[in-house]
């Protein structure tokens, strides 16, 4: 991971979107601080689409993607999205209703099972929010050791789930969908564009494992420093990592870009 100073200005005038996880991420303690509402602003203010995608449930979402300002939010790790519009959201899914129904009814099962089987396991406390996935709380109001996080994702794995482990939750679902996939999802619904036909002008900032598919993808990838925390799993590490952990990272990348004289679109 080279330092985020290395980035070269030219690449970082043509950015014209970024995309970025939420938790530890944006966030720090798990709130969003001011250095980074006020980074937001700026991007928005100089044309740079900004799009989090997040493990976090579409329900845990809804205030955030009214208040903040972002293009949208992509939640469950990219199943479904909240786009705001004149101070109201529309919601839109990757999957048809009777899919999801059949879907959740599934997930529960695999949850109750992962509940009574791995010792300490819990579902998250956004799980009243959630209509995709599953989630279990390994690092946010609990601690699981590792071994307990490996043996739940093996359980959802062998339910025929999708499994990853963000820095705060184990995450679970059924469908083709992910972070990536859902990248690709809401540029096309938003701008009528292929995401992979520019994707030398978007940015991802991310924190943990489940971004490695985002680090792989986009040659302009960041980890924020907090993100050595998960160094040694990393089978795809971001090109660039910066000074600083958390939101106040994530501020540093905004600044960056913007320093830069980004491209408008």
């Amino acid at each position: 991971m080279l330092e985020l100073a290395q980035w070269p200005v030219a690449d970082r005038r043509g950015i014209i979107g970024v995309l970025t996880d939420i938790d530890d991420t944006l966030t720090t303690e798990g709130a969003v601080t001011g250095d980074v509402l006020e980074a937001l602003a700026q991007l928005r203010g100089a044309g740079i689409h900004v799009i989090p995608i997040t493990g976090r449930p579409v329900g845990w979402s809804e205030p955030f993607a009214l208040q903040w300002p972002v293009d949208a939010i992509v939640a469950e790790n990219g199943a479904v999205a909240l786009r705001p519009h004149l101070h109201q959201l529309r919601k839109i899914y990757q999957q048809d209703e009777a899919l999801r129904e059949r879907n959740f009814a599934r997930m529960q099962q695999v949850a109750a099972r992962i509940v009574d089987t791995v010792p300490g396991a819990s579902l998250s406390r956004d799980s009243d929010g959630r209509e995709t996935d599953i989630a279990i709380d390994h690092s946010e109001f609990t601690t699981l050791p590792q071994a307990c996080i490996d043996q739940v994702v093996k359980l959802m794995q062998d339910e025929g789930m999708n499994a990853t482990v963000s820095s705060i939750h184990i995450n679970g679902w059924y469908g083709d969908h992910n972070k990536l996939a859902g990248a690709r999802w809401i540029v096309r619904e938003l701008f009528g564009r292929e995401l992979d036909d520019e994707i030398d002008r978007w940015v991802y900032v991310g924190d943990s494992t489940n971004d490695v598919l985002m680090f792989e993808h986009f040659p302009h990838s960041i980890g924020v420093a907090n993100i050595r925390r998960f160094e040694s799993q990393l089978t795809h590490p971001p090109r660039y990592v910066t000074p600083s952990e958390r939101g106040a990272g994530f501020a540093e990348v905004a600044r960056a870009i913007l320093a830069a004289g980004s491209a408008s679109t």
